[in-house]
Order: C-alpha cells, then sequence, then structure tokens
C-alpha cells in the first residue's frame, strides 16, 4: 500500500497545488481588471522630493523622473506641475532636478512621496483654465454621468474619453489649444468614474462596455446641436472610440477619430496590468484567462471594432514604443492597412497615455493637421 499511499499524496498534492494556482490566477486576473480611474497606473514608481527652490524640484532619480516633458506630479494632498529636466543645475548622482511650473494646491516638501501624472490640472475647466464650462448630465443606460462641457461656436464637437488611471481631468491639457479653434468640448465621466454609476460587475472592459456611455455622450451632443463629433480617446478611452463609432446607432455623426495609446490588444494589456501590479511571471497566463473569462465572458468584441478594414472615418494614432500598457505594434500594423485613413504620429520615451505630455507642441501640431479639415 505504501506506492499507492505515496501516489495517492502526491496527486492530493498537485490538485492542490493547481487549485491554489488556479485561485492565485483569479485573484490576479481581478487586480489587472481593477486598474480604476483615478489611482496612477501600476508601475509608475514613487518619487521623493529632495528639495525645493525657485522654480525647481529635486526628485528621486529613476526612469520616471527623467521622462522629457511636463507631467503633474501628486501625493497625498498635494498636486502640482513639472516641465523638462534642468541638466545644469547640480545635483547628486540619484537626484533629477526639474522645473517646478506651479503647485495647484498643497505643499511640495521635502520628504514628500510624489508620482507623476499625465494630469495636468486638479481642477474644472473654469478653475484650472479660465474657460468657460457647464456642468451637464448625460442620460447613460446605468444612470447620470457627469460631464463639462466647454462650449463653442463650431458645429462639430470634440468628446474626450480618458483612460485608466486617470479622470476627466486629464483632456483639460488638450482645452486651451481646441477652445482658441472654437471647437465645443464634452469631458465625459464614464462607468466606474467618481460621480458616475459603477460597473454592475464591479471591474472594468476595457471599453468594452464602457463605449455605452461615448453612445450617450454622442446622442446628448447631437441634442445640443452638433452637426458632426470627433472622438478623442486616451488608452482604454481610445477604445470605447473605436467601439462607438463601429456600434453606435448614430455612428454616422462621427467624422473622425484620436487615438492616444489605444488598446488594441486585449490580451496583452491585461498581461502587462497585471506584470505591473508585479503579479509573478508563471501567473500571468493564468490571470489573463481569469480576467478574460470574468470580464468577457460572451466573447471580445475589440478585434471588430479595431478591425482595420472596418474604419469608416479619417483617424489619427498617437502612440510610441515606450508605452508599457498598450503594446504599440498594433497601432503600427493599423496605420500600416489603412494610410488612406490612418495618420501615425510616433512619440517615443512617453508612457501610457502620456503622448502629449511628451512633446506638447508637436502633438498639438499632428491633431491641427488633421482637425483642420473636419471642421
Amino acid at each position: 500500500m505504501r506506492p499507492a499511499t505515496a501516489t495517492a499524496a502526491a496527486v492530493t498534492t498537485l490538485l492542490g497545488a493547481g487549485a491554489a494556482a488556479i485561485a492565485a490566477g483569479r485573484y490576479a486576473g481581478d487586480v489587472a481588471l481593477r486598474a480604476a480611474s483615478g489611482p496612477p497606473l501600476p508601475g509608475d514608481p514613487r518619487l521623493t522630493v529632495h528639495a525645493t527652490g525657485p522654480g525647481q524640484v529635486t526628485l528621486t532619480r529613476s526612469l520616471a523622473s527623467l521622462r522629457p516633458g511636463t507631467y503633474g506630479i501628486e501625493g497625498p494632498g498635494v498636486h502640482a506641475v513639472v516641465g523638462p529636466v534642468l541638466d545644469r543645475v547640480p545635483h547628486t548622482a540619484d537626484t533629477v532636478v526639474r522645473r517646478l511650473e506651479r503647485v495647484e494646491h498643497g505643499e511640495l516638501a521635502p520628504g514628500a512621496r510624489v508620482r507623476l501624472t499625465p494630469e495636468l490640472h486638479s481642477g474644472t475647466p473654469e478653475t484650472a483654465l479660465g474657460v468657460t464650462q457647464e456642468d451637464v448630465e448625460i442620460p447613460g443606460e446605468l444612470g447620470p454621468l457627469p460631464a463639462w462641457l466647454v462650449p463653442g461656436p463650431r458645429a462639430t464637437w470634440v468628446i474626450a474619453l480618458h483612460g485608466i488611471g486617470t479622470t476627466r481631468r486629464h483632456p483639460l491639457n488638450l482645452v486651451p489649444f481646441l477652445s482658441r479653434r472654437q471647437i465645443p468640448v464634452l469631458c465625459l465621466a464614464h462607468r466606474g468614474d467618481e460621480g458616475a454609476p459603477p460597473f454592475p460587475d464591479g471591474v472594468g472592459h476595457l471599453g468594452d462596455s464602457e463605449w455605452r456611455d461615448v453612445d450617450a455622450a454622442l446622442r446628448y451632443a447631437v441634442r445640443r446641436g452638433a452637426e458632426h463629433v470627433v472622438l478623442h480617446g486616451f488608452g482604454t478611452g481610445a477604445s470605447m472610440a473605436l467601439h462607438a463609432a463601429a456600434d453606435s446607432g448614430v455612428r454616422d455623426v462621427v467624422r473622425g477619430l484620436v487615438l492616444d495609446s489605444p488598446v488594441l490588444d486585449r490580451e496583452a494589456t491585461l498581461r502587462n496590468l497585471a506584470a505591473a501590479h508585479r503579479v509573478p511571471g508563471p501567473l500571468l497566463p493564468l490571470a489573463v484567462r481569469a480576467a478574460t473569462g470574468r470580464g468577457w465572458p460572451h466573447g471580445d468584441r475589440l478585434p471588430q471594432a479595431a478591425d482595420p478594414a472596418a474604419l469608416r472615418v479619417p483617424t489619427l494614432v498617437l502612440h510610441g514604443p515606450d508605452d508599457t500598457i498598450a503594446p504599440w505594434e498594433p497601432s503600427l500594423e493599423l496605420a500600416a492597412r489603412r494610410p488612406e485613413l490612418v495618420t501615425l504620429h510616433t512619440v517615443r520615451g512617453a508612457p501610457h497615455a502620456a503622448m502629449w505630455n511628451a512633446d506638447p507642441v508637436r502633438y498639438e501640431e499632428a491633431l491641427r493637421r488633421f482637425l483642420t479639415p473636419l471642421l
């Protein structure tokens, strides 16, 4: 009986290990799906403020703090804006000095722990930018969706759609550019955002369900007089834009798409999110499988929405090879397969959904060239 007993014990151990691995995979899958709006994306390191001075701040030296461009930095009770790295300012080998543009609220004190964020502004269009706004509520399928409407006289609107790791304050980076061109801008809070209805199942779907809130925003814009709409999405917001352009009942009003760091490969993005949450490598396939079963029980419609053959309107894609959340290879393929409709603007050195932050001047010039014939 001893060999049989040993075999039974081994099988029991393997079954127990397998069950534990499956449970861990399910947990890891939920971690990936719960990458929510607002909190910084996983994987972005916390930085320590070492010193501040007139127009400058000294931060922990890392790949994140050395990124080119302009970013928000935020921590408990503080939000500030930093500009380029100041190479000629004296600093130690383990620190970096950046230009301090402004402190929006709180105190940027030595010892504070902060993260970089693509969101420059912490207020509303009116309080942060001094532009006129309307606080509106859009009837969505799950309940009212809060939004800011920055009015303008043109008949072509821009509906701005943020992604995971940010809020509807993210598109405020572009509001001054769009307002100067008299374009109405609708900054939408979709399901899962603060003040908007929660996800019925408690997890996000990388745009696969959220796009219905974009459909509601399109219908609202039409009721308010919009003749055409350009959907400008960041990250999962870009996926939402693709879904809406393909499936909305009022999709004919969509005149163009602007896709910043689009999530075009669901499995790769889920894997990257789980890895950024420090899910061990051996569990990543289980995490992706578990997340897929939880978030997409009826199948994934993204391949159809993102199919290059399905595109019907001019599309500007802004993406780069340093995005560790949404791989940019699908963006390259999209542009290569539909060159008559798709313009690709490559941005290097920028993390996910921060293409504008890395190079605002070139970003806005690409956007100007794209929007002008659509207005």
